[in-house]
């Protein structure tokens, strides 16, 4: 079941960088806004069922508010385009609680952050907890320009405190931050955590197959492989029994959807864990990027908004 919404209204637009614009959001009743920690993203409920997630880039000491950061996307699904064209200052929207899936581990001696273009919005709130901590950080930040780098002016500020900022500028982003030497030369006890483009990920996990794994963090924002849309497939909704046939260019969430029946969801590309559902028979075709490959492996659960059938019929815990 989801979680009850929360009324938000639009204090602040403000223009970051070249093509991305911040939205601060706050209380629109009397009720205080349910505290998060850093890494944490919202569900931002837009217009005609869109449902998009958004990390939080403020200070959890920030109480009285949430801070986003949304760029406009050539490709966008509809929700980059909406939220750079209609919200105005003093709207109220419906956003999910905070939900946490790239936690910051707080009582590492050092940690290391490699952020692409718009992947520097979670990174924003680990860095400013850690300075809040006095621990030490260094961040590398690809851009393509300083005109569209985000939060670039607060960065250099913090930069000088207990944290390094390099800025790395440049059309081949993750070519000019060396990643494999940025992992290779961390000390031991150090966390890295990287969000980006998926080939920045990517080289990433490479860089990092030797190192522990709880030191290791990543969040994506986009999928790294195609939804799985071939269909063919029954899907059956062990809770009403309710049987249904997944046609070719749909997904199941697709064909729940067309059924009227509500499920939770919010990516719809198989990052953000929202719409996981319990597998009680049946073999699926993971295309997301949220399970483990152990989760995978036991076929327990599946994202539905991405993720199809290996087997010719699917019983999900619906």
């Amino acid at each position: 079941m989801n979680a009850p919404l929360i009324d938000v209204r639009l204090r602040q637009i403000r223009l970051e960088a070249q093509g991305i614009a911040s939205y601060e959001l706050v209380s629109a009743t009397d009720a205080p806004l349910p505290q998060f920690t850093a890494g944490s993203h919202i569900d931002l409920h837009l217009a005609h069922d869109m449902v998009r997630s958004y990390s939080l880039a403020n200070a959890p000491s920030d109480t009285d508010r949430y801070l986003i950061a949304v760029q406009r996307e050539a490709e966008s699904r509809g929700g980059s385009t909406w939220m750079h064209s209609t919200p105005r200052v003093g709207d109220v929207l419906r956003t999910s609680p905070p939900g946490n899936d790239f936690p910051l581990a707080e009582d590492a001696p050092q940690s290391i952050f490699i952020a692409g273009g718009i992947g520097i919005t979670p990174v924003m709130s680990m860095l400013r907890r850690l300075d809040a901590l006095g621990r030490r950080w260094r961040l590398h930040y690809a851009s393509r320009s300083p005109a569209e780098t985000a939060f670039v002016d607060e960065l250099r500020v913090m930069g000088s405190g207990t944290g390094e900022v390099d800025f790395c500028f440049g059309s081949s982003r993750i070519d000019r931050v060396d990643i494999a030497a940025i992992v290779r030369d961390a000390p031991s006890d150090c966390h890295l955590y990287c969000c980006g483009p998926a080939r920045m990920i990517d080289a990433f996990l490479d860089a990092c197959a030797c190192r522990p794994a709880h030191t290791v963090h990543f969040e994506r924002f986009a999928a790294s492989s195609e939804a799985a849309t071939e269909g063919g497939y029954d899907v059956i909704l062990k809770r009403s029994g309710e049987r249904l046939t997944v046609a070719p260019g749909k997904t199941i969430l697709d064909t729940l959807l067309d059924h009227s029946i509500d499920v939770p969801y919010a990516c719809t590309a198989g990052v953000c864990g929202t719409c996981r559902t319990a597998v009680l028979e049946g073999e699926p075709d993971h295309r997301d990027d949220f399970l483990s490959d152990e989760e995978r492996r036991s076929n327990q659960s599946m994202m539905i908004c991405c993720s199809g059938a290996r087997s010719k019929t699917l019983v999900l815990d619906l």
